[in-house]
This record gives structure tokens, sequence and C-alpha cells, in this order.
């Protein structure tokens, strides 16, 4: 067992999005330890408007994988395992997207994605859900907690979900 490392994934999915969420979080559940599952957001589609609408949530889990391999054995892997097809466009529907947003307080490039990750100070769909499970952590670059990011950004069309919940049975 290596360092423990804290981990928020952000997870989005508009194709059968609710069998699909729930399957990625019991997946991880059993590649990590998940310590954490925010509320579900729906989300009007970003970009791309002509599909479904995304539902959208976080998890915290602890791992002592680095993030390469978090990253390439697991959220890969379970991506793959629930069918998703990478097109060229980014803003296609998918069955699910998981993304590593905040990894421990390290800031790190992964491949072409930064971490911690961008969209996090420019999306509530991806702000809100992390704010839900930990208000107080804070950004490593702009030193602002959860909390403060998700009150800066507009949840314009975004309706919480109280009746899914992701805990594993």
């Amino acid at each position: 067992m290596g360092h423990m490392q804290r981990v928020f994934i952000a997870l989005g999915s508009n194709i059968n999005s609710e069998y699909n969420l729930r399957e990625a979080v019991r997946y991880l559940s059993t590649r990590c330890c998940l310590l954490a599952v925010s509320q579900v957001y729906e989300t009007p589609p970003v970009g791309k408007t002509d599909q479904p609408s995304f539902l959208n949530a976080a998890v915290l889990v602890e791992t002592d994988l680095t993030a390469a391999e978090l990253k390439t054995k697991v959220l890969q892997d379970i991506e793959h395992e629930l069918g998703r097809v990478r097109t060229a466009d980014k803003n296609a529907a998918r069955t699910i997207d998981l993304d590593i947003t905040l990894f421990d307080n390290m800031v790190l490039d992964l491949g072409h994605r930064h971490i911690p990750d961008p969209d996090l100070l420019k999306y509530a769909h991806i702000a809100l859900p992390l704010a839900d499970i930990a208000p107080q952590q804070r950004h490593p670059e702009t030193g602002q907690t959860l909390l403060e990011i998700a009150q800066q950004l507009t949840a314009s069309g975004m309706i919480f979900r109280p009746d899914i919940n992701l805990w594993p049975e």
C-alpha cells in the first residue's frame, strides 16, 4: 500500500444515465475506498445542445494509485466497461464520463488534462456536486473553497434530483 490520496471525481452521463452513474459508482467502490457521494443534478447539455440532458454527480475516493494509474487502470476501464465511445466531438452524448477533478492538493498535468480540472472553475455542474461533498475543501491553485467556487457559478437550468441515490446497495 502506498500513500493514500483523496481524489474527487466528476461523473456525467446522458445515455441511460441513472443506470450508468450507479454502475460507475459501484465499480469505483470495488477499486477504491468510497468516502462520499454527492447529490445528483440534471444539467442541460453544454456546446452540443440537441441531445438529452446530463446527470452529473461527484464522488470522493481514497486510493494509493497515482493520478495516471487511477485514470488508465480504473476510470478508463469503467468507461470502457460501460460502453463509452470517444468521438472527435468532445460534447457528444455519452454513457459515462469520469474525470479526476482534484487529486489531493496536487497540481499536475496528466496527458493533455490539467489537475485541478479547469472546468471546476467554469461549470456549476462540476462545482456543485463537489461542494456537496466537501464545501470547505480548498482549490490548490486559487485557494477558494469548493463552496465559494460553486456560489460564483450560475447553475441555470440545473435541477436537483433527490430521487436518485448513487450509493451502492
